[in-house]
């Protein structure tokens, strides 16, 4: 049984213009993106901006979020943190405020060895939620390989990965060599990976254009190409913004294109130059428009 299929949100954070935490409007977007028809939401993770906030804000968006979900669609929460041991404290919390699942980096503050990832994903597991473990090399020091994944797939909890490597092959790697559900993590590669055999997509740009990823993941998944095609090159210039390392000011500034706006990022993320909203306000427009009219 798969049990976190289809699109899942990774949520931005709402700041007000003083930079606190909007906790009222990531409640309503929440309750938004339900309404859209996303499978699942995910807060704290990157493009959540988690490593800006506080104990009592990070804790906050995970009830939060949780609460506006009201049990309609799973809610998986990331875990990112220096140590394993306030990785596993965020892991009880996810829980203990009713999660149904986890996003798990491995360490992240240098090159662990593979015995101390195994470790900390063994950790992680005893928390007794499952876990998707998420395969970030491109901004962190650690590649979760196939073979690698093979061996964590072996722990009770692990569940899914988050590939987000970049490389379309990994993902028939590890359905070669795993049993583990896959979870697409780069929206550049959301049509290629359900084609491939992906189960899932944790999704950034559908923050702003979630009916319209939901749709794209779906005629994928489901192998109408022909149908998928035109409407992912009209999103393509979209979603290579999140593989760059200004995803999170880009997304949000797509959220206010989108009539949802949430705010600025925390420094030390500033906001983009006047070019480039405008490269990325041309891109949304683009892609709004019904096919054949853009």
């Amino acid at each position: 049984m798969v049990l976190f299929k289809g699109l899942y949100v990774a949520l931005v954070t709402p700041m007000t213009e003083a930079y606190e935490v909007d906790f009222q409007r990531l409640y309503e977007i929440s309750d938004w993106l339900i309404g859209e028809g996303v499978n699942g939401l995910i807060p704290c993770g990157s493009l959540g901006e988690y490593a800006t906030l506080t104990p009592n804000e990070r804790a906050k968006v995970v009830e939060t979020v949780i609460e506006a979900a009201q049990g309609r669609v799973p809610v998986v929460v990331g875990t990112g943190a220096p140590s394993t041991k306030s990785v596993v404290q965020w892991a009880e919390h996810a829980k203990n405020a009713g999660a149904n699942g986890l996003m798990a980096l491995p360490p992240i503050n240098y090159k662990p060895t593979e015995g101390e990832i195994i470790a900390h994903y063994e950790a992680l597991s005893k928390i007794g939620l499952p876990i998707i473990a998420y395969n970030n090399p491109r901004d962190y020091s650690t590649d979760l390989t196939p073979k690698l994944l093979a061996k964590l797939a072996k722990l009770d909890n692990i569940v899914g990965v988050k590939e987000f490597s970049g490389d379309i092959r990994r993902v028939h790697a590890i359905l070669e060599e795993t049993n583990l559900e896959v979870l697409i993590g780069v929206d550049n590669l959301a049509m290629e990976g359900p084609m491939c055999g992906a189960t899932g997509w944790i999704a950034g740009v559908p923050n702003a254009l979630p009916a319209e990823g939901i749709r794209l993941f779906n005629l994928a998944r489901e192998g109408r190409i022909h149908e998928a095609m035109p409407l992912y090159r009209k999103l393509l210039p979209l979603f290579h913004y999140d593989a760059e390392p200004q995803l999170v000011q880009a997304i949000k500034y797509m959220m206010a294109l989108a009539g949802q706006p949430v705010g600025p990022t925390r420094p030390p993320r500033l906001p983009l130059s006047e070019t480039e909203y405008g490269a990325i306000k041309e891109a949304f427009f683009r892609a709004v428009q019904p096919i054949g009219k853009e």
